[in-house]
């Protein structure tokens, strides 16, 4: 979920640093202008973080390792000594290097963000804070055996000893320069390290609890079921998420994390469990320079040390220390399986082609192109037509025009022309929508505004003065000529799950996620986060636009990441399956939504259970015939499993017990095996 998903969520701005390295220089001057929401609004860095009035806090605060001397690696996480730390599975290997000050304020067990509330799990906390309530029945689960409470099992070190940092074949000009970048870095991190962090930027909140990374886990076969695999469950369910490799330096939001794939492979009813990070250009070159050296795009570019960040890569660049221009993009939100590749995805570059072994493992092949067809980046939310197999994209741009271009590709992976979408400003554009025979493009008003950096806050900004808007484009058009706009006063849809047409009334009906504020994931900011799923009707014949909450005022609940029956994408749907994202940020239940009348059926996870986007697996000619599949974390247990429920009645079929613990991450998909059999 994306990024809830918070990925949540991923929203990127990764466009910002692409066009600064040494093979792009900056061509473009930037205009002062500043666009500000009325409401309360905190660019500024300010953190407020409290914690349990037992809790005793150490801290060693160094200055970064100077990677022209690169010695052995450690992914050392924070040294605070809570009743059980939230990154006590990333054990420490040496003296602590790199670490955020913290700094006790309350005796208060809670962390207060600006995503409302993000809560301890409970076993770091003398009591629990948070509770889940159904306003329908909750589905009664199937018998489990008792699991006694234990002391969590550490986790190993993501770096393994094959990760460790390797000798640079520098030359004395490299060498000094990179010396004199460390200290000019190490400079950048003492004057930050005297500014608070905002909570979308602080990393005590973005990836504390289970928000916080793993190391890889091998395939693990013969893993424990509890219940019943249901027999056309034959393939592998696959999620991605952010999972940070190297403790985070100054900022970092949740999005900021590498990418890594969850997979769980079934076979003849019994299934087995990997995860591994997506090998990006970027995972590659920070493992091999043994730290995090590129610059991250939500987290650090803020104000003027997010100028001063963007600068110190491209001096890196300069003396090739660091190579940007063969991507530079995480693979951390999207994944998507299309002409026989699975594809690993985040809108600030190219897909990753990712590949599942026989045994149930993953392996990254490299950064996939389209064998030369595609030259630009790629949103993390393309679109698959289920009726004649096309693969439908967006690309966007923040630094340069055209700032958004359209494409698809045939079923055997040829590319169309791009076609040149005119829009005045850059947009975010995380998601878009088709329908039997069109393209639905959102042009809200999230923003980028790079100027914004040189007066001090984000480049991604709620522009007031903006007036939403959807347009509609043929699917097949060769140009934005015939596009049509049509005004959508103060709606943001960051996710948008289904598109169709009612030629009866000549209009065109999305169904997506209204959030308020707009951009509250990724600027600090007063007010508590609504997600309101919304039908937006958008009439071809007036020109004029509708909205309405498909949920009555009484059952309203915060709706994120999910999804409608694949097999009826771009066609009028009745179901749709859409994660309970509360408390915000996690996500207690899924909600199973009648679009046509209202009606709200809640699955909650349990006690101290949470967990991400419910997957739908179709399995019959009825809209809701199928399986949910969601990865589940038990807080109170620490242990993490993949619930499989009957989408029909609610009831689970399935639990199946995971070797590893699975953070919360973004967005998946289900590959057959009959398809895993034809893989490039």
């Amino acid at each position: 979920m994306c990024h809830f998903n918070l990925h949540p969520l991923l929203p990127s701005i990764y466009y910002i640093y692409p066009y600064l390295t040494p093979h792009s220089p900056p061509t473009h001057s930037l205009t002062y202008t500043s666009s500000h929401s009325t409401r309360t609004t905190q660019n500024t860095y300010s953190r407020q973080f409290s914690l349990p009035s037992t809790t005793s806090i150490k801290t060693t605060t160094t200055t970064p390792p100077p990677i022209s001397m690169p010695s052995s690696a450690s992914n050392t996480w924070f040294n605070a000594t809570l009743p059980s730390p939230p990154f006590k599975d990333l054990p420490s290997t040496s003296s602590p290097t790199n670490l955020l000050p913290l700094r006790k304020t309350s005796s208060s067990n809670t962390i207060t963000c600006s995503l409302q509330t993000l809560h301890f799990p409970k076993q770091y906390q003398p009591t629990s804070t948070s509770t889940s309530t159904a306003t329908t029945t909750t589905p009664t689960p199937i018998k489990t055996t008792t699991i006694t409470t234990t002391t969590p099992p550490r986790e190993t070190n993501p770096l393994s000893d094959t990760n460790q940092p390797l000798p640079q074949k520098w030359n004395f000009l490299q060498k000094a320069a990179a010396t004199a970048l460390d200290l000019v870095e190490t400079a950048l991190v003492s004057h930050e390290r005297k500014h608070p962090l905002p909570k979308t930027a602080d990393p005590r909140v973005q990836i504390a609890g289970n928000f916080a990374p793993v190391p890889e886990h091998a395939a693990d076969q013969g893993l424990p079921v509890v219940g019943k695999i249901p027999k056309c469950i034959d393939g592998v369910y696959v999620r991605n998420g952010a999972n940070p490799l190297y403790e985070p330096v100054a900022g970092h939001h949740f999005f900021d994390g590498d990418g890594m794939v969850h997979a769980v492979k079934f076979t003849n009813g019994a299934a087995s469990y990997a995860c591994r990070f997506t090998e990006t250009q970027r995972l590659s070159q920070e493992k091999s320079l043994g730290r995090p050296v590129f610059p991250k795009a939500i987290g650090e570019l803020h104000g003027h040390s997010g100028i001063a960040r963007l600068l110190l890569f491209y001096a890196r660049g300069l003396f090739g220390l660091v190579d940007g221009s063969q991507g530079m993009g995480v693979a951390n939100a999207g994944l998507v399986y299309f002409n026989n590749h699975l594809l690993a995805m985040s809108e600030d570059d190219l897909p990753y082609h990712v590949r599942i072994t026989p045994n149930g493992d993953l392996t990254t092949v490299g950064r996939y192109d389209f064998n030369g067809q595609l030259n630009s980046t790629m949103i993390a939310h393309p679109k698959l037509d289920p009726v004649d197999g096309d693969l439908h994209a967006l690309s966007y741009d923040v630094i340069q025009k055209p700032y958004l271009k359209y494409f698809r590709f045939s079923p055997d992976g040829v590319k169309s022309p791009d076609v040149e979408i005119p829009l005045k400003e850059p947009t975010m554009m995380h998601d878009f929508a088709i329908t039997e025979n069109f393209v639905v493009v959102p042009d809200q008003q999230v923003v980028f505004k790079l100027t914004e950096m040189i007066t001090g806050g984000s480049p991604v900004v709620y522009d007031k003065n903006k007036t939403s808007r959807f347009g509609i484009l043929h699917k097949n058009a060769k140009d934005a000529n015939a596009m049509r706009w049509i005004d959508a006063p103060d709606c943001f849809c960051f996710h948008l799950w289904n598109a169709w047409e009612e030629p009866e009334t000549e209009e065109v009906v999305v169904i997506g996620s209204c959030m308020t504020p707009a951009d509250s994931i990724f600027n600090e900011c007063e007010e508590s986060l609504k997600s309101v799923l919304s039908e937006i009707r958008l009439n071809l014949r007036t020109g004029k636009s509708t909205r309405r909450p498909i949920i009555s005022d009484a059952e309203q609940v915060n709706l994120e990441a999910g999804m409608v029956n694949r097999n009826k994408l771009g066609r009028k749907t009745q179901f749709a399956y859409l994660a309970l994202a509360e408390p915000w940020p996690k996500v207690s239940g899924f909600a199973k939504v009648d679009l046509l009348s209202g009606e709200v059926k809640k699955y909650m996870y349990g006690e101290e259970k949470f967990g991400g986007e419910p997957l739908f697996l179709p399995n019959g000619q009825k809209e809701d015939d199928g399986y949910i599949l969601a990865f589940v974390h038990d807080e109170k247990e620490w242990k993490s499993e993949l619930q499989i429920v009957n989408a029909q009645n609610l009831k689970l079929e399935a639990s199946i017990k995971l070797p590893s613990r699975v953070p919360y991450g973004f967005h998946g998909t289900f590959i057959h095996s009959k398809d895993l059999r034809k893989q490039a």
